[in-house]
């Protein structure tokens, strides 16, 4: 069983207290990442059914399990390293205890809809008031405020109308149209984002001993992400497009078809292509001036890919890979998501771990890519089962009796 004294954590943000009542992605995303980095994450859900994507399977953690909608493998992707507990936020009761338990906390994440927690006194004004100190993070589609701010969105129609799909998917010429990432890509870096504003603003907190409220859009995000597309756009004042595995700005760097499959070519600079076509024995484009620096590359990008993508027909996936490698010229295989988590390098790297879960034993776990030289990323807890330290956080953290909290189940509060 793991660990359930959260004081035990040896993590860099070890002592800092979050109460989570975000759901589905992003917040939750957000909140396993503080909880690996030691922070003591109180995950609030609804009774009965608790986090949307606990429903979101196939596949199911146990499927023998008649519960086993409470498990999906959704759900255990992103709620490691937090204790659950059910509170109804609509009944007075289980508004005292989320307002009880915000006394000694650090950092609160939401993602309600604008407007909706400040319906019972649960909004920044309302927690503000009663923990001048407190961090809370507000995960939404649009923003708190302007003209869209009551707008609901998901994550596939923040990566459509935030640009990503404009320039995802191969090209008009090639028969394409415009494709989705196949994660939650919006969802994920909207977390990412809201980790380093909530710890920024804990720094600042250290200087001036105040809280603030952080704004995360998923919208706003999604758009800041863009990178080198936006300021292509706003430098180059041409509309970026689809490219398939292209690169706007590099050539060659994108996939190419072998005589047996595929391999990725990823060509940053001029002396890489001076390798590359000469471990491809091609001979004399080593010295064509029309391919001498990237930027004639790119403006030769339909004169040079061609050549490359007939020679690498000769030959193997596995050959030409060894031949690239051997000239240090960087290029990977396509590889399935069991290809990556099966290999012999995923075992070398530790890139899956087990953690122990309350009912069903070890599960896997794929691992938090950071190391740290002094401290530790964690993986005390496994994702809970719904409701799993309900009776623990009410007892140890806030004192209830017995009594209380079988008078708060029986009243539907928790």
């Amino acid at each position: 069983m793991a660990d359930s004294n959260p004081t035990n954590s040896h993590g860099p943000l070890r002592g800092i207290k979050v109460l989570d009542l975000s759901r589905i992605l992003a917040g939750p995303w957000a909140t396993q990442l503080l909880g690996d980095y030691g922070a003591d994450v109180i995950k609030v859900e609804r009774p009965e059914s608790g986090d949307d994507t606990r429903s979101w399977g196939p596949p199911w953690l146990e499927p023998g399990d008649p519960d086993a909608g409470r498990n999906a493998a959704y759900f255990l992707s992103a709620n490691r390293n937090k204790r659950s507990m059910t509170i109804d936020i609509s009944h007075p009761d289980g508004i005292e205890i989320v307002k009880k338990l915000v006394l000694d906390c650090d950092v609160f994440v939401e993602n309600f809809k604008v407007g909706t927690l400040s319906r019972y006194g649960l909004d920044y004004a309302g927690l503000q008031a009663l923990n001048p100190q407190l961090i809370y993070c507000s995960i939404s589609a649009f923003g708190q405020h302007g003209s869209r701010a009551d707008q609901p969105g998901y994550d596939a129609m923040i990566q459509a109308s935030g640009g990503l799909m404009s320039i995802t998917g191969a090209s008009d010429a090639e028969g394409g149209s415009p494709q989705k990432v196949g994660v939650a890509i919006a969802d994920i870096m909207a977390g990412m984002y809201a980790v380093t504003a909530i710890q920024a603003a804990l720094i600042a907190r250290n200087e001036n001993e105040r809280g603030q409220q952080i704004d995360i859009p998923l919208y706003d995000s999604q758009v800041a992400w863009l990178a080198n597309q936006n300021m292509n756009y706003l430098i180059g004042h041409a509309v970026p497009v689809r490219q398939g595995t292209g690169h706007p700005n590099l050539v060659p760097y994108q996939t190419f078809a072998t005589a047996d499959g595929y391999l990725t070519l990823a060509v940053g600079n001029d002396r890489q292509f001076v390798d590359c076509v000469r471990c491809l024995d091609l001979d004399g484009l080593d010295v064509d001036p029309r391919f001498r620096t990237n930027a004639d590359r790119v403006r030769e990008r339909e004169v040079l890919v061609p050549l490359l993508a007939e020679k690498f027909c000769e030959r193997e996936t596995g050959d030409w890979l060894e031949a690239l490698a051997k000239c240090r010229v960087p290029a990977g295989p396509i590889n399935t998501i069991a290809d990556v988590l099966d290999n012999d390098y995923s075992h070398e790297r530790e890139l899956v771990r087990t953690i122990q879960h309350q009912s069903a034993g070890d599960i896997p776990t794929v691992s938090n890519p950071v190391g740290f030289s002094a401290t530790a990323v964690e993986y005390k807890y496994a994702p809970p089962i719904l409701g799993e330290h309900t009776e623990e956080i009410l007892s140890k953290r806030l004192g209830y009796s017995d009594q209380k909290i079988e008078s708060l189940r029986a009243a539907g509060a928790i």
